[in-house]
């Protein structure tokens, strides 16, 4: 497949610049580490917030990332009460390696997977047929490998019969955050991400269509089997599922699983 170099994209979110290395930082006792798909860091930004308020006594430590690489953390013993994915996949993952209670997990949202284009671009994209063009020289899309974005891109494209096509010009991102910058920096012609993301740079990406696909886009959130606090981390995932979690999701476009 061929590849392309961008210029260096360095966003610090959380633990996540020293969990990349595979250590993590240490956690106070009070503090509750929870590892969330980079697709949720603004609502989950939010509802640590609103958590805290209620709950003064304990600080959320947030850390986004790639579902798969946020699971391979925890695998490897990072810190981590809390993990919520973008895809059940990833989740499976957890479940197979036997790092999270599985009572605990929750379906808690659900996205939709969107055409994207950057508001300056010039190239004509409206559906993903046209990512075929040869004015379509670049397409942002997750790591199918490692991100669930990714992998739901790649579904979606072979349903249409498009991936190798698509491939062959595919840039892959090492999160959905990092495909969107692609996309709103103008540094490829086109990019899939979910609706939740690109409403939140609706001022330099706009929206080119949905992207339909045959299985449901729903997020689970489970308690990890590691966790030293699992009452804490068992209340947070309740405040999640609750109407003011589920109030503040909606706020940034997420659905009902």
């Amino acid at each position: 497949m061929q590849r392309f170099s961008l210029r260096p994209h360095v966003r610090a979110m959380g633990l996540v610049g020293v969990l990349s290395l595979g250590l993590a930082a240490p956690a106070h006792a009070a503090d509750l580490v929870v590892s969330a798909a980079a697709s949720l860091t603004n609502a989950f930004k939010t509802i640590a917030q609103q958590y805290e308020a209620q709950h003064p006594d304990t600080k959320v430590v947030l850390n986004f990332g790639a579902s798969d690489v946020l699971m391979q953390q925890i695998v490897r013993g990072a810190p981590a009460d809390v993990f919520a994915s973008a895809d059940q996949e990833a989740m499976n993952k957890a479940v197979d390696e036997k790092v999270i209670d599985t009572k605990s997990r929750h379906d808690f949202v659900a996205n939709q997977l969107v055409l994207i284009v950057p508001t300056t671009g010039t190239v004509p994209v409206h559906a993903l047929n046209d990512l075929t063009k040869p004015e379509v020289k670049r397409v942002a899309i997750g790591n199918p490998a490692s991100v669930p974005v990714g992998r739901y891109a790649k579904r979606a494209l072979e349903a249409a019969k498009l991936w190798e096509p698509v491939e062959a010009k595919a840039v892959l991102a090492q999160n959905v955050r990092q495909a969107l910058d692609y996309v709103s920096r103008g540094e490829v012609e086109a990019g899939l991400v979910f609706s939740t993301d690109a409403a939140i740079a609706a001022d330099k990406v706009k929206v080119a269509s949905p992207v339909p696909l045959n299985v449901p886009l729903t997020y689970p959130i489970a308690v990890t089997a590691g966790t030293k606090q699992p009452q804490q981390a068992a209340e947070f995932v309740a405040f999640v599922m609750s109407p003011a979690g589920q109030a503040v999701l909606a706020k940034y476009g997420f659905l009902k699983p």
